[in-house]
This record gives C-alpha cells, sequence and structure tokens, in this order.
C-alpha cells in the first residue's frame, strides 16, 4: 500500500479523542518536572509536542479530504466530547511551555488558541447534539469521555493562573477570567457527572460499556482542583479573589476529595471488568483518557499541598507519581505495538 493511502486511511479514521495522548505526556512532563526528574519531562515534553503537531496535521488533513466524516463526528453522541481534547491537549502545550521551557511569551500565544477552540467547539457541538433529531439512549451514548468538556474548561483557567503572575498588564484580565472557566467548568461536572451516576445506577453495564474515559470522571476534579489552586494562589494579587478566597480553599479542597473518592471506585470496577468478567486488556487510544487523570491528580495533589501546607498530601503526590508514569509507559509502548502491527498489515 502506498505512503499516501495510508496517511489517507490514518486521516479519515482518526479519532477526535486522541489529542489525550498529547494531555497524557503532557502532564506527566509536568509532574516528572515538579519532581525534578528535568531529563524525563523533557523527554515527554518533546514527545507531547512532535505528537501535538502530528495530531493536528492529520486533523488539517482529514478536514480538507473527508469534511464529511468530520462534520458526521459533530454530531454523534459518543465522538464528539472527543473534539474538547484538543482544547485540553493546548492547554496542557501552554502550561509545559512555562513549567518546563520557561517560555510564558509563547504558553501566553497557547491561552488564547485554547480560548478561542473551548468557544469555537462548545456551541457548535452542543447544538449539533441538541437539535439532532435520532438520539441514542442514555446508556449508549453517554461514558465517561463527555466530562473532556469539564477538563477542557478547567485547562483554561490552569493556564491563565499560571501566566498572571508573570504578565502584569494582563493580569487583572487573565484572573478573572481564570475564576469564570473555572466556575463553568465546575457547574458542568455537576450536570454531567449527575447524570454518569444515573447511568451507573440505574441501567444494565457490561464490562465492554466500561470504557477507559472513565476515569475522566477523577481527571475532570483533578483538573479543578489544579485550577482552584491557581486562583488561592493568585488571590493575594487580586481583590476579588480574596474577597473569595473561603469558597476558594473550600471548593478546591471539594474537588480534590471528590477525585480521591473515584479512585478506589475505578479500581474495583477495572478489577471488576478484566479480572472478575476477563475482558481483554489490549490497546485502544481511548486509554491515554485514563492516563491523564493520574497524571493530573498527581500534580494538583503536590499543588494542593504546597499551598495548604499539608505534608500528607505532598506525600501522597511523591507516591503517586509513579502509577502515573508506569500507565503512560504501558500505554505508550501499547501504542507502538499497535502500530507495528498495523503497518505489517498493510505492508
Amino acid at each position: 500500500m502506498k505512503l499516501t493511502q495510508r496517511l489517507d486511511g490514518a486521516a479519515r479514521s482518526l479519532p477526535p479523542a486522541y489529542f489525550a495522548l498529547v494531555m497524557a505526556a503532557g502532564i506527566v512532563a509536568i509532574a516528572c518536572q515538579l519532581k525534578g526528574w528535568t531529563g524525563i519531562a523533557w523527554g515527554l515534553y518533546v514527545l507531547a509536542s512532535v505528537s501535538y503537531v502530528a495530531l493536528w496535521s492529520f486533523t488539517l488533513w482529514r478536514g480538507c479530504r473527508f469534511l464529511k466524516e468530520l462534520a458526521r463526528d459533530f454530531s454523534d453522541h459518543c465522538v464528539a466530547p472527543g473534539f474538547f481534547t484538543m482544547v485540553a491537549a493546548t492547554a496542557i502545550m501552554g502550561s509545559q511551555l512555562v513549567i518546563v521551557d520557561r517560555r510564558p511569551e509563547v504558553a501566553a500565544v497557547f491561552w488564547c488558541l485554547t480560548v478561542l477552540l473551548a468557544i469555537g467547539l462548545t456551541y457548535p457541538i452542543f447544538t449539533a447534539l441538541i437539535i439532532r433529531e435520532n438520539k441514542p439512549p442514555i446508556e449508549k451514548g453517554l461514558n465517561g469521555a463527555w466530562l473532556v468538556v469539564v477538563v477542557a474548561w478547567q485547562s483554561i483557567s490552569v493556564l491563565g493562573g499560571l501566566l498572571a503572575p508573570l504578565f502584569e498588564s494582563q493580569r487583572e484580565t487573565l484572573l478573572l477570567a481564570s475564576l469564570l472557566t473555572w466556575l463553568v467548568g465546575g457547574m458542568f461536572y455537576l450536570w454531567i457527572i449527575s447524570l454518569i451516576f444515573y447511568r451507573y445506577m440505574f441501567f444494565s453495564f457490561q464490562p465492554q460499556d466500561l470504557t477507559p474515559p472513565y476515569w475522566i470522571n477523577m481527571g475532570a476534579v483533578a483538573i479543578s482542583t489544579l485550577a482552584g489552586v491557581g486562583l488561592v494562589r493568585n488571590a493575594p494579587r487580586n481583590a476579588l479573589l480574596a474577597d473569595l478566597i473561603a469558597f476558594l480553599k473550600g471548593g478546591t479542597l471539594m474537588f480534590w476529595a471528590t477525585a480521591t473518592w473515584w479512585i478506589p471506585m475505578l479500581l474495583l470496577l477495572g478489577y471488576w471488568r478484566h479480572v472478575t468478567k476477563k475482558f481483554p486488556l489490549t490497546y485502544s487510544p481511548l486509554y491515554w483518557g485514563a492516563v491523564f487523570p493520574l497524571g493530573m491528580y498527581t500534580v494538583c495533589t503536590y499543588r494542593l499541598g504546597q499551598v495548604t501546607h499539608l505534608a500528607p498530601l505532598l506525600s501522597l503526590s511523591e507516591y503517586f507519581i509513579y502509577p502515573a508514569l508506569a500507565a503512560w509507559s504501558l500505554t505508550f509502548f501499547g501504542m507502538l505495538r499497535a502500530l507495528v502491527r498495523g503497518l505489517c498489515r498493510t505492508a
């Protein structure tokens, strides 16, 4: 098969949610940088950057060559939420530029792009899903990937909180935007997680239904925690945030406690899926949606421990980075293995 045909096939079938690869590599890179593992952090940062450029190239190729398929995904309840990984991946790239690469000016460009993507995707996708005539039942159309909407909007707040101290002239604008997107993201979580919990409790659940993006149940509140920490850290520089400091601290702790509660629950469900029901553990791009929450929980716990001066949280983050890095490594090698097998079959 010719190279152009292979590239055409890859672009045509590209899942929008594949940008979770960038999210996973990026947040684990940040966790490693905070841990002091600079070499690993830079390696993951470079990999995330290359993946980001490659995925955007394939997405633009898909838009030019297979616009019909791309448009169809916008109104698919199972696929459309994956587009919000583009938003979160862009913000994670910006956060890496601040924390790993020390280039805040470039990161500011990524923040602007993140805002434009969040607005440019949210309203068209939600409109397309609302006006669709034939809609799937909730047990078929709803899964954890819907919470990427929360991750997308909270990622704006996280990056804005990082940039605010570095840009004095734009500090007020960045902090106001960070506060508003934190609140919007929190409201989205309440809406969506209520439906997911309802689906958990009152509809039949099969092993194939428990897809890896259900880990975003935890990841969405983990990034909400990190966004809240950014607001708390910037409160001394902003009158509005200072007035809301008790609310910000309480909300941030609530988000972290919720994220922590989800971890044993998701592990038990994973055991049921793969051990009790013997569902095969094979690579899928969806597994990047499970890696990202582990990395995000590591970073948010570390940052929360810093701002609250709670030593147990700092200790927890010290240990939690190991399963996050292990999950990333296993998924990455699974992806490489799948790619090699795919090339061998088409050779």
